[in-house]
This record gives C-alpha cells, structure tokens and sequence, in this order.
C-alpha cells in the first residue's frame, strides 16, 4: 500500500492545542505602554536608536509567560492567541473600533474598558509620529481617490509592520546572538572615521548592539521564570521539565545550539522576537527541515518520540501567534492567520534533491496537531521522489488545506529573471501565503499592495469612471467599440494609470517606515545589513523587491471572452444593452439575493415560443426543442426589464478553467497587461517591483467594489480566488482546469501565483486516488504551473459546520495562500470555500 498514516498527538499536545482553539483572543496593552514610554525618553536620539531603546525596554519589561505543559517557552502576550497593539505604525483606527472590535464580522477580539483606557493614553502621544500618518502625507489625492474607490489598497504595510520575511535562523542556531554581537562590534570598529556616512553607520552598530544583549536578557528572564515555577512545582516530572526550559533558555539564543531540544528552542525565541519589534506578519521559518536537520541528525540521545513531540509543540507555539488588524484588513485576512511559512524538499543550493527525514518528520507534525499554522509548503522539482509527493499527497487528503506544493521548475527562472543567483533561486522559500524568495537575504516586501483588476475593467467598460466620478482617464466610448483589440486598448490604458498610483503608494510607505520605523533586530538577522552597515528599511539586504499582486484574472478573462462572443462575433446582444443590463445588475436587488425583476423559466420558454412562431410565420404548435438552439441568434433584444435573460446569456458562455485555448489566451493576456506594467517600477530601497496574482481573501472583500461583470457576476459578488477559475466554472474535471491555470505566464509573476483546487474526498481515496492525486500535480508542474493547494472536504460537512460550529471547532479548510479553522471565517468567507468546484475524476 502506498498509503503510511500518521502519528498521533501526545496527551500533552492535546492539551496545548485545545488552549488555543478554545482560547478567545484579546487585546493587550503592555507593549503599547512600555514602547510609548520608551519614546518619550528618547527625544532627539536619531531614529535607529530610539528604535533600539524601545525593543530593549519591551525585551527587559514585557510580562514573561510560561503555559502549563510548554515545552518551548517565549509568547508575545500573557493570554493565547492574543494580541498587542504597535502604536508607532497607527492607532487612530484601533481607537474608532474599540466598541466594534469585539462583535466584527473577522477576527473579533475582546478588550476589557481597562485595555480601553490605557490604550486611550499611550495613543495621545502618537497624534502626528506615527508611520501611517506619514505615508498619507506623501501620498497623491490619485492614488487616495483609487484606494477609497476600491482600485487598490496598500493598507498591509499603510497601518502595520512589513514583515514578510525569512530570517537568518541557521545563523542564530550555529554562532547565536554571541557571534551576532562580535559581528557589529568587529565592524564597527572597521568603520573609517573620515567616511562621511561614519556617524550614521556607527550608530546603526550600536542599536544592534543595545538591541541584541536585551534579547540575550529577554531568553535569561525566561529561566529565571522557568526556575521560579519549579520552585513551587509539586509534580516532580514537569518540576524536571521546567528546570530543563531553564538550562535551555540559559545557553540558547545566546550561545549556538548544542542539541535538537536546544535548536527547537532557539529557534522560536528568535520567531517570537521578530514580532515583538515590529507588527509584521508572515514571518515565515522558510527551509525549516535544513537549518534544523544538522541537530536532529547529530542528537545521538534524542528519541524518535522526543523529537516529533518537541516539533508538535512548535506547531501548536505557531497558532499562539496573533495579529489585530482594522475591521476591514481583518476581512481580507480573515482567519486569525499569521502566515508563517513552513517549507520542506525542493533542491540544495547545488541543485540535488534536498528531502530528508526531517521533511517527513514535519508532514507528520502537519497531520497530528491538525491545526491551521505553520503555513506548510512543499517544493517539488523533477528530482522529487515519489514517496515525498505521495506522502504530501496522503497529508492533504486528510482535508487541512496543507500542504500547498510549489514547482521548481517555473520560481526558480522566475527568481533568475529578477536578478537572484542561481545557487540563491535554488535555496528558495516560501513566505506569507505563495510567495518565493531567498532565504535570509531578501526583503521582498511581498503582499504591498491588493490590485482589483476586476474592478479597473469595470472602470475602463465606464470610460474611465467609477461611481458617476472621473477616476482614470478617458479611454472612449465602449459603445462605439468594435473588437476586443478596442476593449484591450483602453484596458492597457486604465492599467498603466492605476499601477503608477499603487506604485506611488507603495514607495510612499516604504519611504515611511525607512524614516520613522527601521528594525534593528530584524536587520541583523538579514544579509548584508551587517556588512554593509545599512538597516533592512534602508536598502540594506541583498535583494529587495515590492510585492503587489492582482486578483480577479478570472473575472476579467471570462467577462472579455463573453464580450467578444456574445457582442462583437455572434452578434446576440449590443454592448450598450449589456452595460444598460450590468448597470441595473441584471435586475437584481443589492447584493445579488433575489432578483427585482426576473422570468420564469416557463416565461422564458412562452416568450422564445412567441418569437419562433412569428419567425415561422404561423400561429401553430412549433417544436421548441429542435429549434431553439438554431433560431437563438436570430431572437430580437430582449424588451427592456428582461436583465436575466441577458444575464444567463452571458453566465452560460464557456469560461476560463476548461482547457479551451481560446478562453485561456484571454485570460493570460488580461494577467500579461497587469504584469508587464508592475515590472516597470523600482522601489526606495534600490530593487524592483515584481507582480503576484494571489488574493488572500480579499476577493471576497473587495468583490463589494465591483459592480455586475459582463460574465453574468452580480454586483458585490466575491471575484476569483488568485488564479483559479471561477467557482463552478471549472466543469470539464482537475485536469482540464489545472491546464488551464498552467497557460498564465507563471515564469513572470515572481511574486507567487495561488491555485486553488478541491477536490470530493472520495474522488482520491485509496491507493488509486493517490495516484490520480500526484498525477494531477505531476501534470500541472510538467505543464508549468507554479503553485497548487488543495481543499478535500464535501460540500456537506461545510454547510454542517456553518449551521452548527461549536461541533466542528478543529475544522481547518485552505483559505487563500493560508489555511484556517473554518468555524471562526466570516460567513461570506465560508461560502466562497462551499461554492468553489467540488473535483472528481470521471
């Protein structure tokens, strides 16, 4: 049999993760206080080191938590799953939501009148310092105008930490924050005098310096902590257990790990540390399997047991991790979701297969907690054995969302095209939801921008306006087009205007964070911040790009298709009848529930009857079955009012997701427009924009921008996830639909792609579903796409969840680029899961 089954979960894991999933998040002010304090000390102290002052007093004062049954201790707040508020990025959002946070529509989080009142005074002093605020001040009133109209949003960075980064772990795990601190002094010491960026170069070394020997205290408080509960522990293993974390937290991550337990440990310090400095999120581990693997193979004492329930414990630590974002950010991030990208597989840097036991080891981690972080990816190359893709294909079976499967084959071109080394594009990893980059010396600011496509089509079939007002230019008349060769010109047109605004926005808050918000202890863990004396926000990794992806591809192939065939070839409709019939959303009421005015499909029939007799010109019995199809083309418009029979005109074209070339070629050309015009514009810190099509699950949010496509989409309706085809579009089975999504130009969208397939369980059951399964991501890999997920859970137990979700509170489904406990997702976020293509093969 090629099926292997998984281990199962210790009492104790069972324990940690029932703590998390019943744990109700709230919100906490202690890093608020101390990092408010913390400036108003420092007034007048160059901005690296009133940063440095301020990680050292929230490392040094910060409450020190250990939970019952840890194992690997460090939390970012004393409640699970809770979360702290970073003044310095905004505020004046948190304070409007205080009474609404609680009750929101995703991710509510509880704040007592008390949290109110001390966030209410430490927010005072932020009134005009904070990164938001300065990004807004030098942003255009263009590209204000197009994020309130829906157009784009850079609210991920606009209001929070960056983030989207993979850390130098290996480093800390080998010569610890020891050898980091001997690093910035030997360099410092270096420095020429006479260089006149001495002073600001000496005075980075020395945030780095303050910045690391409190982390090294923070690790030392936790030991002191760990001694403290064993003083007064009566039980005598979890007495031994915590002096254990004590002489743990004591060696590591200040001196290099000496064993597997101590790697572990090490290990999340610096995870946990990253986001205390700053509110970034997808603060992905990245190729955790070989960093790690050197101290797993060399642990001659450690037992197989040991070791999976010390990675189980960290696989529980990851969904301690939480994140307060603004109502509407909360929304497109629906979920809780930290993002934390978890890799395995793929190639060494010299280009052999670099799967080992360790990998495996973390599918099974995967299987046995069941819970929605880390993010867990898998890299597979041609040189990847059929047993690691049967047993990621075995762990996705099992319904988690995990793991999401990248192909080497299209990122690593992808990587060289933007000018990453070969040897660095082979080392990839995965952060946040989809997207690739080199471990440790990138900072990729992925995820800076959401771009409605869908919505600029809509601007552009408006001549340029949105909601009555100019918003883009003036493309002409849609009406007076007569090719799709027309509609892509003024499509071309409106893209280059709203891309140069997002550009705009972006370097506006990336400008901001450079100024007011560098991260000394993040910079220190990225190359070549430390050789070339400049923080990450300065320019100073190797390689740095800005992420903005696109959504609503789908949306935007289909409603051209449908334009071309129904309006420009087949002539069945005018395209100033389709825009009378979208503008009145076909006839349906706000939000698409029930039609205001809609046929019958008896009305329909009696009415195509009356055309076909005039058309035949009698009055008698007429056979509609034969003739309908024939006589279709030759039906006068339908009278005014009849906006459904348009709309099921439309809906019924054939659509992108069926393997049919024609429809396809659209849809690329639609992700090429968008692309190739990201791909013009560099960034403050001397890299390149680079384009992504992936949408979180912002394609629920922002389809409230959108009015009614010319696809037959209703108004406020939610968009295409990422690259997939519409839900229920895709009705020629996997692989026709996996063909599909392969023709994008997946090489050129450097900054990830997201497709997401589901699949019925029973369709990949047994050892002949396996097959089928791997065949499937063999096929679309060979026929180069770039990244697939998968969903395997019945539309019923969903709609069973939905009704009754206190019966399925483990329940993980695949999000977007993240997987989720279903039970806590918006209700509009739950039904875009349910109504995506239930996959079979025939």
């Amino acid at each position: 049999m090629l099926e292997k089954g998984f281990s199962k979960p210790t009492a104790r894991v069972e324990r940690l993760k029932d703590m998390i999933i019943h744990a109700r998040p709230c919100v906490e002010s202690e890093r608020a206080i101390l990092i408010t304090e913390s400036y108003k000390e420092t007034e007048g102290l160059p901005i690296i080191m009133r940063r440095a002052k301020a990680v050292e007093k929230i490392f040094n004062e910060l409450p020190v938590t250990i939970r019952d049954d840890e194992l690997i201790v460090g939390s970012m707040t004393k409640n699970p799953r809770s979360a702290g508020i970073y003044p310095e990025f905004s505020c004046e959002w948190v304070e409007k939501e205080f009474d609404t946070m609680t009750d929101r529509l995703a991710d509510p989080f509880l704040i007592s009148g008390q949290t109110k009142k001390e966030l209410h005074d430490v927010f005072t002093y932020w009134k005009g310092r904070t990164v938001n605020e300065l990004a807004a001040s030098y942003m255009s009133q263009e590209a204000k105008d197009a994020m309130a109209s829906g157009v784009f949003t850079v609210g991920n960075y606009f209001f929070g930490g960056v983030g989207h980064v993979n850390a130098d772990y290996g480093k800390v795990l080998k010569i610890g924050f020891r050898g980091i601190l001997a690093e910035a002094v030997n360099a410092m010491e270096k420095l020429d005098k006479l260089d006149p960026n001495y002073v600001r170069t000496q005075q980075f070394y020395h945030a780095l310096i303050i910045t690391y020997c409190a982390a090294i205290t923070f690790a030392h408080r936790y030991a002191a902590k760990a001694k403290e509960l064993a003083a007064s522990e009566s039980d005598p293993v979890r007495k031994t257990e915590l002096l254990q974390i004590a002489r743990n937290c004591e060696r590591v991550p200040e001196y290099g790990a000496t064993n597997f337990y101590e790697a572990c440990q090490s290990f999340w310090f610096v995870q946990a540390m990253i986001q205390i400095e700053s509110s970034g999120h997808s603060v992905s581990p990245g190729r955790f399997d070989q960093y790690m693997y050197p101290y797993y193979a060399a642990d001659k004492s450690l037992t197989e047991d040991f070791a999976k329930e010390l990675i189980h414990c960290l696989w529980v630590k990851f969904n301690d991790v939480s994140k307060i974002r603004d109502e509407v950010s909360a929304q497109a991030f629906a979920g809780y979701g930290g993002f934390q990208n978890l890799c395995v597989g793929g190639q060494t840097p010299g280009g052999m297969d670099a799967s080992n036991e360790l990998s495996y080891l973390c599918m099974d981690a995967c299987a046995a907690v069941k819970m929605p972080q880390p993010s867990f990816s898998i890299r597979v190359w041609q040189g990847t054995p059929d047993e690691f893709l049967y047993r990621a294909c075995e762990l996705a079976r099992l319904g988690l969302g995990v793991p999401a499967m990248y192909n080497d084959e299209v990122i690593i071109p992808a990587l060289e095209n933007r000018g990453v080394s070969l040897e660095d594009a082979r080392n990839y990893a995965l952060i946040g939801c989809v997207e690739p980059q080199c471990p440790h010396k990138t900072d990729g600011w992925h995820d800076a921008a959401f771009v409605n496509v869908a919505k600029i089509l809509e601007i552009t079939l408006n001549n340029g306006k949105a909601g009555g007002k100019q918003l883009g230019p003036v493309t002409g008349d849609p009406t007076e087009w007569k090719s799709t060769d027309d509609l892509f010109a003024a499509f071309k047109k409106q893209i280059e205007y709203f891309v140069y605004y997002v550009a705009e926005a972006d370097n506006c808050v990336d400008v901001a964070h450079t100024e007011r918000c560098p991260l000394p202890f993040l910079s220190a863990l990225v190359d070549d911040c430390i050789a070339t004396g400049k923080s990450l926000q300065e320019g100073g990794a190797v390689y740095n790009f800005t992420g903005p992806q696109a959504f609503g591809v789908a949306d935007c192939g289909d409603s051209v298709y449908a334009i071309q065939k129904n309006v420009f070839e087949d002539k069945n409709i005018t395209l100033s009848r389709l825009k009378e019939a979208m503008d009145a959303n076909f006839g349906y009421s706000d939000g698409g529930v029930r039609p205001a005015f809609s046929l019958t499909e008896e009305e329909i029939d009696r009415r195509m009857y009356q055309a076909l007799a005039k058309l035949a010109g009698c009055h008698c019995g007429i056979d509609l079955a034969s003739l309908r199809d024939r006589v279709m083309a030759e039906i006068q418009a339908p009278p005014a009012g009849d906006y459904e029979y348009i709309r099921r005109l439309m809906d019924s074209t054939p659509c992108y997701g069926n393997d049919i070339d024609e429809i396809d070629m659209i849809a690329r050309k639609c992700a090429l427009l968008y692309c190739k015009e990201v791909e013009k514009y560099r960034n403050p810190r001397g890299g390149l924009f680079q384009p992504g099509i992936y949408p979180v699950s912002a394609n629920v949010l922002f389809g409230k921008d959108v009015g009614a496509m010319p696809d037959g989409r209703l108004a406020k309706q939610p968009l295409a996830d990422g690259c997939s085809p519409r839900p229920g579009k895709d009705v020629k089975g996997p692989t026709a639909a996996a063909n599909s999504v392969a023709k994008l130009d997946h090489t050129l969208v450097s900054n990830g792609s997201l497709y997401n397939m589901k699949f019925l369980p029973s369709a990949i059951a047994g050892d002949t579903g396996l097959k089928n399964f791997a065949s499937v991501v063999r096929s679309y890999f060979d026929h180069k796409g770039q990244h697939i997920q998968f969903n395997v859970v019945d539309r019923e137990t969903l709609l069973a969840a939905q009704k009754n979700p206190d019966d399925y509170r483990d329940l993980v489904v695949r999000v977007a680029g993240y997987s989720a406990h279903f039970v806590v997702l918006a209700k509009e976020v739950q039904d875009d899961i349910i109504s995506r293509t239930e996959q079979t093969f025939r």
